[in-house]
This record gives structure tokens, sequence and C-alpha cells, in this order.
């Protein structure tokens, strides 16, 4: 009862806070100097490596605890989870009191959404050079951050009834439907962009459109749900199609390619929530198989903790990442494998939280960094233990 108690308390302390900006691990790429060397790195990796290296080692292990240089900020995607977590709570306890915070943090989402052309989106808040010769501006919304609003206003008018938010959810409808480009298509799939350029080709990205687009079935007219359908059939086709023969996702098929731990486990969620909404073909045997290479491939016995890689593209110093077993957590219980989900939260606990800080990476020396960085990957921790232990 204690551990249930100082869990709860560790939510409501993080997410019902008014003031959410917070140091992040990308900080150092966020600097002038830091976009240069990343982007250099992106077009030239012989010139790139080595200045991206010292940058990489100064902000790992002389400015990670002092930030010199660098601004605390909020993120579209922070709210939003504060908002799903403190959400659970109050599901959980009616009387709690959470309402008047969640709706502070659905009203700064408004305030704060991007014009993908025809609807609204959400960015990750800060500009990113991607691969040669392509950028993400700060407020370019993207397929992976926009779906974490759309639920938390989805699921604020399931918990209360309010349809205060009913036109910003159209918007986002019409940004999954219109702003997106089509990266590829055949009979029998289709391949969506990650933002509203014509950008790329991302697993994870396609997942996030199907799971949308099922989300968003019960607010449209009956012509708009049957091409949702539609398109939901196709992108799930996708994700079935490239889906390797050991279960596996490539992060995207162009480029170095690389299986993360967290990326697999978001395919996986968002096919297991679509499919509860619109009972895709087979789903349960894809699902299955992911979630037997997951475990099979990032699970190190020693610790009970999720690697980040099974398949590398380029050397890191990080061993442990709490984004990875965040999403683990988060993962089981949605696959109702709950003794892996609570022996995971202990050994997060055990590696990643001290006191009142939990740290966001273990590297390869046992070392912590980033100390309460919210986006990455506080409050992916927060929500797993909002789901965890209500």
């Amino acid at each position: 009862m204690a551990r249930l108690e100082d869990r709860l308390r560790t939510v409501e302390r993080f997410c019902a806070r008014t003031d959410l900006r917070s140091y992040d691990p990308y900080d150092i790429w966020k600097t002038s100097l830091g976009f240069r060397v990343k982007d250099l790195y992106n077009r030239r990796r012989g010139a790139g490596l080595l200045p991206a290296a010292a940058l990489t080692l100064f902000d790992t292990y002389l400015n990670n605890r002092l930030r010199w240089g660098y601004q605390a900020q909020e993120y579209p995607v922070v709210r939003a989870w504060a908002a799903l977590a403190l959400m659970n709570l109050q599901a959980a306890n009616a009387g709690s009191g959470f309402l008047p915070v969640i709706r502070a943090h659905l009203d700064w989402l408004r305030s704060h959404a991007s014009s993908g052309g025809s609807g609204l989106g959400w960015g990750i808040g800060f500009r990113q050079p991607i691969s040669a010769g392509l950028h993400y501006e700060a407020s370019l919304p993207l397929a992976t951050m926009t779906p974490y609003a759309l639920e938390a206003f989805v699921r604020f008018h399931a918990l209360t009834g309010d349809e205060s938010y009913r036109d910003l959810i159209l918007g986002i409808h019409r940004f999954f439907d219109r702003d997106l480009q089509v990266m590829e298509e055949t009979p029998e799939y289709l391949v969506t962009s990650y933002s509203t350029l014509q950008d790329r080709r991302v697993v994870n990205a396609v997942s996030y459109v199907m799971y949308s687009l099922s989300l968003l079935l019960p607010w449209l007219d009956e012509a708009e749900r049957a091409a949702a359908t539609r398109k939901i059939g196709k992108l799930y086709r996708y994700l079935v199609v490239s889906q390797r023969a050991d279960g596996s996702w490539l992060y995207s098929p162009d480029g170095p390619p690389f299986i993360d731990c967290f990326h697999s486990c978001i395919v996986l969620k968002n096919l297991i929530r679509a499919d509860r909404l619109v009972a895709l073909p087979d789903a349960g045997a894809v699902i299955g198989r992911g979630y037997e290479y997951l475990l099979r491939s990032f699970r190190d016995p020693a610790t009970g903790l999720f690697r980040r890689f099974s398949l590398e593209n380029k050397p890191s110093l990080v061993r442990f990442d709490l984004y990875d077993n965040a999403e683990v957590v988060n993962l089981a219980l949605l696959m109702g494998d709950r003794p892996l989900a609570a022996g995971l939260a202990d050994a997060v606990e055990q590696a990643f939280v001290r006191g009142a800080d939990i740290w966001s990476q273990v590297d390869r020396f046992g070392l912590r960094h980033n100390r309460n960085t919210l986006r990455w990957a506080v409050m992916p921790w927060l929500y797993a233990l909002s789901v965890l232990e209500t």
C-alpha cells in the first residue's frame, strides 16, 4: 500500500503542475552549434563524426547536471501525457479533483496547436535536422506527436461528457485526412508521411495514423467514416507486410537500418488499440509475433530491464533508457501481462529513481544521466505508473 501511495503521489507531483517546463536530453542539439554539427553529421557522416562525439561527451559527462547554455521549455507531448495520466487518476477516484488542471493542460494544447494546412496538429517543440536536406521546424505538426493530444481530448470527452473540444478534434481529423502526404500507395497498402512534408517512410508513424483514425471514427459523418476505415485497412496492411519473419519491424525501410525497443512497443501498442476499435484481421497473430520478438531480443536477464537496440546503426553510450522501459510497461499492461509490468516497474525504480528525482538514462558505466527530463522520458514513465496503479 505504501508503494502504491508513493507512486500515485509521484504522478501527481509531476503532472499536476501548471508549469511543465523542463530540460531535455536533446538540449545540446537544440543549440546553434549542436544543430550545425548534427546537420553536418547527417550530410557527411565522416566529417561530422568527431564533432558529434565531442558534443555528446561534453553533454553527457560535463554539462549534464549544470545545463549550461540550455533552456528549459514546454513540450506539447508533455502536456498531453500529463493530462492523460491525471485522467487515469481521476477515473479511479472521481473525488480526486484533477479536472481543473487537466483542463488547463488541454487548453494549453489548444492554444499551442499548429496548422497543417487544412487541420490542426502538434510538433516536437524544437527544430531538428532529420537527414541530409530534411529539417523539421519546431511547430511542424507530426504524425507521431499529434496522436497524444488527440487521445487526451477524446479521453476528456469520455470522462466528462464535455463537448467543448469537438471542433478541435475535428480539426485533428483534417490533419490526418488531408495534411499528411502519401509516400507510397499500392492496391494493397498505404504509407503516409511523418509530417505535412513529403518526407520519409517510418513504420511507427504509419501505426500512429492508423490508431488515430480508428480513435476518430465515432466523431465522423458516414462518408468520412467509410473513407477513414478504408485508409485504416491499408495502413494496417503496410504494418503486416513490413513485419519481418522474426516478428520485428525496422524503424524505416529507408536509410541505415535499426530496430529499437520503444518504437517497437509503439507499433505494437497502436496495433492493439486500433484492433480493439475496428477489429483488424489476424491482428492477434501479428501482435503475438512482435511481442515475442520484444521479449526475446531486448530483455536483459541480469537486471530485468529492456535494452535500447536489437539492431544498431551507430554507437551509443546508453545502456538502458527509461523511455524503452516505460513503453514496455505500457505495452505489457495492454497485453494483459501484469507480472511483467509489475516486475519491470520495480526494476525501473531501482535503476532510474533516486529520492524525488527520476533519471532518463543509464550509461555503459552504470552512471545516470538526464534528471527529471519530462519529454524523454519521465512522462511516459508516469503515464505507465498511472495505468499500473489504478
